[in-house]
């Protein structure tokens, strides 16, 4: 069985270096996406909308991963080169070794290690 907690690691740090080439053959080819801000994007779609340059990245502190079979959450800290921080949990489905699909819930904004009040 694939190790799960690997290739989401794997994933992050392809995401830091701005490695599209080793985000795309991490993802299956029946892949899919969304988050607050998207429903459903095939990996096309994904990459066209989603994918920017991750130069504003300056680190992912992941706090847990939990894996259960073919399915994982995973919950990090990132942290911009500007000093902004958020913190999310995303949920993965695997199939025959890849990523077929993330599911991203954002979480609040952190400064100093403190949440930052939301607009209701």
């Amino acid at each position: 069985m694939p190790d799960h907690g690997r290739l989401i690691r794997d994933l992050f740090a392809a995401y830091l270096a701005n490695d599209r080439r080793r985000v795309a053959d991490a993802l299956a080819d029946d892949f899919r996406f969304t988050s607050p801000f998207d429903d459903d994007l095939d990996k096309a779609t994904y990459f066209e909308r989603c994918w920017s340059d991750s130069g504003w990245i300056a680190r992912h502190d992941i706090e847990r991963i939990f894996a259960r079979g073919e399915e994982a959450f995973v919950t990090y800290l990132c942290l911009a080169t500007d000093g902004r921080s958020f913190r999310n949990t995303e949920f993965f489905t695997f199939a025959s070794g890849k990523i077929r699909r993330i599911d991203v819930y954002f979480g609040a904004a952190r400064q100093d290690g403190r949440f930052l009040p939301q607009p209701r």
